[in-house]
């Protein structure tokens, strides 16, 4: 019995160190924390995600969806699109865009050593 509850805890550290590795390898290269420089800051499209979907499921899967196909008419960042151009498509599988959506949705940018937002 011990021997299945290291695994399963080691399965699980091991798939959110692989998304956060997936967030921080690919995402932050045009999207920064805090700072909007060649596309919007995670906080801000955070932001506007969360407003429009605060339930955890509904955020990852409009989330992971979008960025799996990217389009200005399902946009729900119109003036981002004006001022840096449509995300272009980047060839992640839904899962991994699930993984990536589910560790923004968890990940606190404010504190940057905070860890996990509260599922709503």
């Amino acid at each position: 019995m011990r021997f299945l509850f290291l695994l399963f805890l080691a399965l699980h550290v091991e798939a959110d160190d692989m998304s956060s590795l997936m967030f921080n390898g690919n995402c932050i290269t045009c999207h920064k924390e805090t700072k909007t420089i060649s596309a919007p800051s995670v906080m801000k499209f955070k932001a506007v995600y969360l407003k429009a979907f605060p339930n955890k499921k509904d955020f990852v899967n409009y989330m992971s969806t979008w960025v799996l196909n990217p389009a200005r008419e399902t946009s729900l960042m119109d003036d981002s699109i004006k001022k840096h151009g449509l995300m272009p498509h980047l060839g992640f599988d839904i899962d991994t865009l699930r993984d990536i959506s589910t560790y923004i949705y968890e990940t606190d940018f404010k504190t940057r050593g905070g860890r996990y937002w509260q599922d709503k």
